[in-house]
């Protein structure tokens, strides 16, 4: 190729490349624009008119969680794991050591799991137009839509 040609080519880049980032910028500032006209109402509630404290309910969901681990789990597992670790590994260090960090690990595992529990949720979108999330141990009751209010202890209740 010619370096004629060639410098023809890298304009030609150079000027898709420039056309496509000024369209791309133009797409940019509408989205603030749309975003915000879009926040403005929610469910067919409109944003301005809620207190200073006030969201409405986008999303109410359960989850599970793993519950906390208090020792013993490892404790039971790494006596179990020694012992079974010592009788695989006739009877060696190495082989009790290693299944009793095998067993301390595992215990501990399934004493989370056993001790898992269930969470509500909540997903809301407040007047500042911020999402936020609460978590609450039993189902609150509310749908999607709800206006609810955040207290100063931090708890929803409904408006």
């Amino acid at each position: 190729m010619s370096k004629l040609v060639m410098i023809r080519k890298s304009l030609l880049a150079v000027a898709v490349l420039s056309l496509t980032g000024v369209a791309a910028q133009a797409a940019d500032v509408a989205k603030p624009a749309a975003v915000a006209a879009a926040a403005s109402a929610v469910n067919g509630v409109k944003l301005a008119t809620l207190c200073a404290t006030c969201g409405v309910v986008t999303e109410v969901k359960s989850e599970k969680r793993k519950g906390k681990a208090s020792g013993m789990g490892a404790v039971g597992g790494a006596v179990v794991g020694g012992v079974v670790g010592n009788k695989m590994g006739d009877g060696s260090t190495v082989g009790t050591v290693g299944g009793a960090a095998v067993g301390g690990l595992l215990g501990n595992e399934i004493e989370k799991r056993t001790k898992s529990h269930t969470v509500w949720v909540t997903t809301a979108t407040m007047k500042d137009g911020t999402v936020r999330k609460f978590e609450a141990g039993a189902d609150p009751g509310w749908k999607a839509g709800a206006v609810i209010e955040v207290g100063a202890d931090g708890k929803l209740t409904k408006r």
